[in-house]
């Protein structure tokens, strides 16, 4: 499957770096096909272009500042924050797959619509469900 991410912190590079690298690991081992752009505050690195997108299955922003989701109308949209792809990739991989292959109501962007809509979206970027992390470091911590 082929992804496109973006990941993106307002105090520097590091955190979206890390979120990056995170991203593009679990991907790979699961056998998918990822680029990642990483915005911070110098600027963006390894930007995505209209090519990329339009060749993705699913888009994952990780990002803890607003990030335009113009460019990636009509592709599923998973939405997150850096520390949810630091955290767990793995969790968010597959919620981006389940969303390209239609088996989660995942939302595609519309044109014109640059911030996200209140829904369960929302609820993850503000922290939603902690189980899910705690699930996934504790599957991290037993293998």
């Amino acid at each position: 499957m082929k992804l496109v991410a973006v990941t993106s912190c307002p105090t520097g590079i590091a955190h979206s770096q890390m979120a990056a690298e995170n991203l593009e690991q679990t991907a790979e081992e699961q056998g998918h096909d990822i680029k990642v752009e990483v915005q911070g505050a110098m600027g963006a690195e390894n930007e995505l272009s209209d090519s990329d997108i339009e060749a993705a299955d699913a888009a994952i922003i990780a990002s803890d500042t607003s990030v335009s989701q113009d460019r990636f109308s009509g592709v599923p949209l998973i939405d997150g924050t850096v520390k949810d792809a630091v955290n767990d990739a793995e969790g968010m991989i597959a919620d981006a797959v389940k969303a390209a292959d239609g088996d989660t109501p995942a939302r595609e962007t519309d044109v014109g619509s640059s911030e996200a809509s209140a829904g369960p979206d929302q609820q993850r970027r503000r922290g939603g469900d902690r189980s899910k992390s705690l699930v996934a470091r504790l599957k991290r911590l037993f293998s």
